[in-house]
C-alpha cells in the first residue's frame, strides 16, 4: 500500500521526477486524438466565427460584457450565468459519479494540449521515451543542442498562438487584430498580458505538466468523497488477472495457474502520471486510457481476451453487474433537471431590451398645480441588442414628462441609458396613497419594446 502514500512523479526526497510515458497508438488513443483536435479546431475558430453580427463566443471581463453564440449577456443577466454555471457543476458531479475521470481523460484542455500537441511534438523531435531519457541525461552534445532548441522553440510558437487565441476571447478578435497589425506600442497593456499569458502556457506545458492535474486541479481530489463501486473508472481486472507471473511455456501442469497479467509493466510505461493501475483507482488517473491501449496489444500477442484494463467498475468486475441507475444517481439526475428546466426558462424569457424604473429617492410627490400629481423617477435602460432604439415611455392614466427636452430616449446598440422623467396623474384618477404602475416603452413604429413596473405616491 506505499502507492497510496506517494505520487508517481515525485521522488523519494520530494523531488519532480521528469515523466516519460511511452506512445501509444491503439483504439481509444485515435478516438481521444480525434475528439481531442475537434476541441482545438472549434477553440481556435470560435472566436472568428460571427453570429447576428457578434463574435461567436467573447468573454469580456473589463468591459462585463460576454458573448455566447450570438446572444450578448451584461451584469444584468448575472443570475443567469450564476445559474449556468450551478448546473455544469452538478452535471460534473452527476457524470463523475456515473463515468468517473473521464473528462479529464478525454476533453480537459490541460491533457488535450499536454499529450495530443506537446508531447506528440516532443516524440517527433526527441523520440521515443528511451530516447528522450537518454537524451536529458547525456551530455550537451551538438545533437541535444538542436534539439532542444527546435522543441522548446516550437512550445514557444504554439503557447504564443494559444496566448492569441485566449486574448481573442477575453478582449474580442477586433483589439486582437489591432494589436498584430500595429506596433505592440500603440497597446502596451494587451501586449504584456499577451507575454505573460504565453510565458504561462509555455511553463504549464513544457515544464510544469502532470503536476496541474496532481497538484493545481481539485478534480481529482473530489473522487474519494463522488466515486463508489458503481462508478464507471479505468479499472484492472483483478480477478482475471491475478496472480500476476511471466509466461513460461516450460512450467510443469502441477504448477498453480496463472492470471492472465504477465507483469510485463507496460500500463505503468504509458502512464503520464507514472502509476499503476493494477493498484486500483488512485488520485493521479486522469481516465486517459493509455493503458487499456497498452495492455489490450498486449493481450493480443499472447491469445488472450482483451479488456484487461477497462471502463468498467468495482462491481462490475467482482460481481459482473453492469452499470445500474441507482438512487444516488437518480437524485443527482432530477436536480440536474429541475436546474436545466430552469436555466432554460430564464434564456427563453430573457429580455432584449431591460427596462428599470424606481422613485427617486428622499422625494415623495408634487403638486405641481391643485389638479395634479407628480411623481419623479429615475430610468435605466439596456440595449443588448445590436440595433439603436428611439424609445417613447407611456403609462395609462397618467402623463410622461422628461426631464431633458427631448421626448424620445436614444439607446445605441449594446448600449445603456440613464435619465429622470415626471410621472402626471390626475387627482381624479387616484384612489390610493399608492398605485402600482407598468412604464411601457415603445419604438418609432409605435411597436412596445419592453415594460417595467413601479409605484406612484399620492396624498
Amino acid at each position: 500500500m506505499d502507492f497510496r502514500d506517494t505520487i508517481g512523479v515525485l521522488d523519494k526526497k520530494g523531488g519532480v521526477k521528469r515523466m516519460y510515458p511511452k506512445s501509444v497508438d491503439g483504439v481509444l488513443f485515435k478516438a481521444r486524438n480525434a475528439f481531442g483536435l475537434t476541441l482545438v479546431a472549434f477553440l481556435f475558430a470560435a472566436p472568428f466565427v460571427q453570429i447576428n453580427g457578434q463574435q461567436a463566443l467573447l468573454f469580456n471581463i473589463l468591459e462585463r460584457k460576454f458573448v455566447i453564440f450570438g446572444q450578448i449577456f451584461f451584469p444584468q443577466d448575472f443570475y443567469i450565468f450564476a445559474l449556468a454555471m450551478l448546473t455544469f457543476l452538478v452535471f460534473i458531479i452527476l457524470f463523475t459519479v456515473v463515468f468517473g475521470r473521464v473528462f479529464c481523460g478525454w476533453a480537459c484542455p490541460q491533457t488535450v494540449f499536454l499529450e495530443l500537441i506537446f508531447r506528440r511534438i516532443e516524440f517527433w523531435i526527441e523520440g521515443d521515451a528511451n530516447a528522450q531519457r537518454r537524451l536529458n541525461e547525456g551530455d550537451w552534445t551538438t545533437e541535444k543542442i538542436w534539439k532542444k532548441t527546435l522543441k522548446h522553440t516550437i512550445f514557444w510558437i504554439v503557447s504564443f498562438s494559444i496566448a492569441n487565441i485566449f486574448l481573442a476571447y477575453l478582449v474580442g478578435t477586433a483589439e486582437l487584430q489591432k494589436l498584430v497589425t500595429h506596433s505592440p506600442l500603440d497597446s502596451p497593456t494587451l501586449f504584456v498580458s499577451l507575454l505573460i499569458f504565453t510565458g504561462a502556457f509555455y511553463y504549464v506545458f513544457a515544464h510544469f505538466r502532470e503536476l496541474v492535474c496532481i497538484i493545481v486541479c481539485p478534480y481529482g481530489r473530489l473522487q474519494s468523497v463522488l466515486l463508489d463501486n458503481k462508478s464507471i473508472v479505468v479499472a484492472y481486472d483483478f480477478v482475471r488477472g491475478e496472480p500476476r507471473g511471466k509466461m513460461n511455456k516450460n512450467e510443469p501442469a502441477s504448477t498453480p495457474p496463472k492470471g492472465d497479467c504477465i507483469a510485463c509493466g507496460l500500463c505503468v510505461q504509458v502512464c503520464p502520471t507514472g502509476i499503476d493501475i493494477r493498484n486500483g483507482t488512485q488520485l493521479e488517473c486522469i481516465n486517459c486510457t493509455a493503458c487499456i491501449d497498452a495492455c489490450d496489444e498486449v493481450m493480443v500477442k499472447i491469445g488472450r481476451p482483451k479488456k484487461l484494463i477497462r471502463y468498467d467498475s468495482i462491481e462490475g468486475i467482482t460481481q459482473k453487474k453492469p452499470l445500474r441507475f441507482t438512487a444516488r444517481i437518480a437524485a443527482y439526475s432530477t436536480v440536474l433537471v429541475l436546474l436545466l428546466g430552469l436555466l432554460t426558462y430564464f434564456l427563453l424569457s430573457r429580455k432584449e431590451v431591460e427596462m428599470t424604473v424606481f422613485r427617486t429617492q428622499g422625494l415623495l410627490f408634487q403638486q405641481p398645480d391643485s389638479l395634479t400629481i407628480s411623481n419623479l423617477y429615475n430610468l435605466e435602460i439596456v440595449n443588448k441588442t445590436n440595433e439603436k432604439l428611439d424609445l417613447v415611455l407611456k403609462v395609462k392614466d397618467g402623463t410622461v414628462k422628461m426631464v431633458s427636452q427631448d421626448t424620445r430616449i436614444s439607446v445605441i446598440g449594446q448600449g445603456t441609458v440613464k435619465t429622470s422623467f415626471f410621472i402626471l396623474i390626475q387627482k381624479k384618477d387616484i384612489h390610493s396613497y399608492k398605485t402600482k404602475l407598468k412604464i411601457e416603452a415603445y419604438d418609432a413604429n409605435g411597436k412596445l419594446i419592453t415594460d417595467a413596473e413601479t409605484s406612484f405616491a399620492s396624498p
